[in-house]
């Protein structure tokens, strides 16, 4: 106890030493009466005596240096009572001017000027605006907990013009896409960025400092905008959408194509300055990327990305705790019974994705700081279909009408702090359980924003099933270290019990562990004549079990990344990890000793701005016995034959020898085999755009990955494996197959509205033999049944206030 009161003494005392105030830039707002014209030319008059942002100061990759006088930026501000409008002069070659031509939402490869706001002035929190040279109109949203959330979308308008001088932008920016205090007089956090892509510079008004932790903390302020009102922020977006799909049952009674009609509503509506409500009532997400499924062979559960916009826009507020995995919600749901099958019935058709009937998502932030936010979602029943030996079928649920809350409080502090509370809530109709989980976090830093402590202390509680009682869990976590300079340091305490388990509305793969680790890092800034950027780091993490506190793992993890000058960059890293007791593997809860490994990878990627790209890895995985070892070789290119068309070609190879694992359970008792693996994944990507509001993309993707065991064993009681002298297990190899096609048209035919056409094809074969060559394995996913959709989405955006505009007027 005393050398933990020394040790936190220590670090008060150094968190006192250092608290300094850093000087910021400030801008006086002035506000204009006069008409602006969005056109990217800025002749307005209201421009000529607007006060002048400039003086910008590189990022990367020379931190620090002031931004050349004939590569100047030179950026105007003006509001009135409806908008912020920002006017960017932006010197250079124009000839050096890249302007790629993507969709909305991507930068591709092109230069581009962007403003950051920090209404609330907490540095926690912020919104940025970005514009192309091309055209192309990039938002998002920042948070400290979810950084930068690029699926955040407002309506404003932008322009661009190049001219002799190198380029220029407007941008107009309603007080619809922002959410601010009530007071008469605020001042907002505010920075503004350019980015030179074809020479990889990136400046900032107001400098940031790589050394320091955080982005928002390092704005400037926008001083003295007054008397501005939030207008009534209430938008629709009806949709319409038509689906037809195809696949060849070839059964009576069930036909090969279908077509379906659909139509929902997205709604957005500002319940006063600060907070919003968001709705989506039957939405359709046939327009999104297919998931990159895989042949698991862990004992846990594979997480997948969240491609649904819904879900992945505003939502950083959710996602603190880590207790909100969205493909639970419709996608990826956690209950799935299938108690109702009767023996001698067989599973005809069985439904993993449940229809969502609607969604909400309230959040906004106070002026004293206190950010809340509501988010509800209700997904309907789902049926699957069983038939019995005299050809007679039923339907029984097999999973229930189901409802998902989250409540979030989080309070903003002095010095990029904030505590949080969170609950998620899963409820379920009937007899099936529900589940809840709280969770209390805070995370405090010094004035300087060097040191930091943070943490979470969480509980669940999941109701009795017809498997388990009541149970209640919890689990904590506690980190300190040094976040900014050249040096930083964390040391981590994590610990959860046996009956913690948020995985009913979040990502859990297991409990029962009590976790310490300690990471260290040196990180070099500032360039030399060799590189731009050195990086090194050293982690060691020793696990345990909370009960009955056995040792599970211990390992150590080095690494260091060079950027050179030519903008190239390699990353070394590995790991060492001892033997470790492993009590998942076996999936009946029997020790594992999993022998000792290590790992060395190299990394290599390359100056993306190049019109013609390439890099990848190499990665070596050894273990200490039965000479199992596995490669992994990854390539990828990348070609822009132009500002309009682009393409990629990635390719994965991943040979396993003598691997080991447990293949099946013989009674009481594991199984475990020596087996080789081969893992293909070929995938290539393309873009074509008509302009910055129409585009074309295209993704294919095949997977191919097997298990060709060798050798069996058996468990022992110690842990160890013996040579298994009883019949092999049947169908214990795999041979699986994943083929997508992805193509999708977009036209934004009007600001927030857009008119889509997606073509999905989709095969997967999963067999208990395998077949050897990649040919072979591609030929017979080609020729096996494919799942075609064709899908007609038209989405139009009405803002409320425009359209009393427009009934007024007439």
């Amino acid at each position: 106890m005393k050398i933990k009161a020394l040790f936190f003494a220590f670090l008060l005392i150094n968190i006192a030493a250092f608290a300094q105030n850093t000087a910021k830039k400030r801008l006086p707002a002035k506000r204009t009466g006069a008409a602006i014209k969005v056109d990217g030319i800025l002749n307005d008059e209201a421009w000529a005596d607007a006060p002048v942002a400039g003086d910008f100061i590189e990022m990367r990759p020379n931190p620090g240096k002031p931004e050349s006088k004939d590569k100047r930026t030179e950026v105007k501000i003006l509001y009135d009572d409806f908008a912020i409008y920002v006017g960017a002069r932006m010197y250079d070659n124009p000839e050096s001017v890249t302007r790629e031509i993507v969709q909305r939402d991507n930068i591709g490869n092109a230069d581009f000027i962007g403003v950051i706001f920090d209404t609330f002035l907490d540095g926690i929190n912020g919104n940025g605006f970005f514009v192309t040279a091309a055209g192309v109109q990039f938002d998002a949203k920042y948070s400290q907990i979810g950084g930068e959330d690029a699926n955040w979308n407002a309506v404003w308008d932008s322009a661009v013009k190049i001219d002799d001088k190198g380029w220029t932008a407007e941008f107009k920016i309603p007080y619809s896409a922002l959410r601010f205090s009530t007071k008469d007089i605020q001042n907002w956090g505010f920075n503004i960025t350019r980015k030179r892509t074809g020479v990889n510079q990136q400046f900032f008004w107001n400098s940031v400092d790589p050394k320091v932790s955080g982005f928002i903390n390092q704005s400037g302020v926008l001083e003295g905008l007054q008397n501005i009102k939030a207008p009534l922020r209430l938008s629709f977006s009806p949709y319409v959408a038509t689906l037809f799909s195809h696949y060849p049952y070839n059964t009576p009674g069930i036909s090969n194509s279908k077509v379906s009609f659909s139509g929902g509503m997205d709604v957005k509506y500002g319940i006063n300055k600060s907070f919003t409500l968001d709705m989506t009532l039957i939405p359709d997400f046939g327009q999104v990327q297919s998931d990159n499924r895989i042949l698991n062979l862990t004992p846990f559960e594979v997480r997948f990305d969240e491609n649904r916009q819904f879900f992945t826009e505003g939502t950083e507020m959710f996602n603190k705790g880590d207790l909100f995995y969205s493909k639970r919600i419709g996608s990826i749901p956690s209950y799935h019974d299938l108690s109702g099958v009767k023996p001698g019935e067989t599973l005809i058709e069985n439904p993993q994705e449940a229809k969502i009937l609607n969604a909400t998502k309230i959040s906004g932030r106070t002026a004293g700081g206190l950010g809340i936010g509501v988010f509800n979602a209700l997904t309907n029943k789902m049926y699957a279909e069983v038939e019995d030996a005299q050809g007679n079928r039923r339907r029984f649920e097999n999973q229930p009408l189901t409802n998902y809350n989250i409540i979030v409080l989080d309070q903003s502090l002095k010095n990029n702090s904030s505590v949080s509370f969170i609950n998620a809530s899963t409820l379920r109709q009937g007899s099936a359980y529900d589940a809840n989980v709280s969770a209390a976090l805070f995370d405090l830093s010094d004035k300087q924003n060097k040191y930091f402590v943070s943490g979470d202390g969480k509980m669940s509680y999941v109701t009795a099933s017809s498997e388990k009682a009541d149970r209640n869990g919890y689990s904590y976590n506690f980190k300190v270290g040094k976040k900014s300079g050249n040096f930083t340091w964390q040391y981590v305490h994590e610990l959860a019990d046996t009956k913690f388990d948020p995985s009913d509305m979040g990502f859990y793969q297991n409990n029962n562990f009590l976790n310490q680790g300690l990471n260290v890092a040196y990180n070099v800034y500032k360039p030399s004549k060799w590189y731009n950027e050195v990086q090194a780091w050293f982690e060691l993490m020793y696990s345990r079990r909370y009960k009955p506190g056995d040792y599970q793992k211990f390992g150590i993890y080095p690494g260091t990344y060079v950027q050179f000058k030519n903008f190239w960059s390699v990353e070394l890293n590995g790991f060492w990890e001892a033997e470790q007791n492993d009590f998942y593997e076996s999936r009946n809860g029997q020790v594992y000793k999993n022998p000792e490994s290590y790992r060395l990878a190299v990394y290599v990627n390359p100056n993306r701005a190049k019109p013609y790209n390439f890099g990848g890895n190499i990665r070596y995985l050894a273990q200490a016995k039965y000479n199992s070892h596995s490669y992994n070789f990854y390539f990828f290119q990348n070609m822009r034959f132009n500002n309009r068309f682009a393409m990629g070609i990635d390719l994965n190879y991943n040979p396993n020898f003598n691997q080991v694992n447990w293949v099946a359970a013989n009674g009481n008792t594991a199984l475990f085999s020596k087996y080789d693996r081969r893992t293909v994944e070929n995938s290539i990507d393309a873009k074509y755009s008509f302009s910055n509001r129409m585009g074309i993309t295209f993704r294919v993707r095949h997977y191919w990955s097997d298990r060709r065991n060798k050798e069996f064993y058996e468990l022992q009681p110690d842990g160890y494996l013996k040579s298994y002298t009883g019949a092999a297990p049947q169908n214990a190899d795999r041979n699986y197959n994943v083929f997508n096609i992805d193509l999708v048209y977009v036209w934004q035919f009007a600001p927030g509205s857009e008119l889509s056409v997606t073509y999905k094809d989709a095969a997967e074969t999963n067999e208990r033999f395998y077949t050897m060559q990649y040919g072979r394995n591609l030929d017979k996913i080609l020729s096996s049944p494919q799942n075609n959709t064709i899908s007609l989405k038209v989405l139009y955006y009405v803002d409320y206030l425009n359209l009393m505009k427009k009934k007024h007027n007439n």
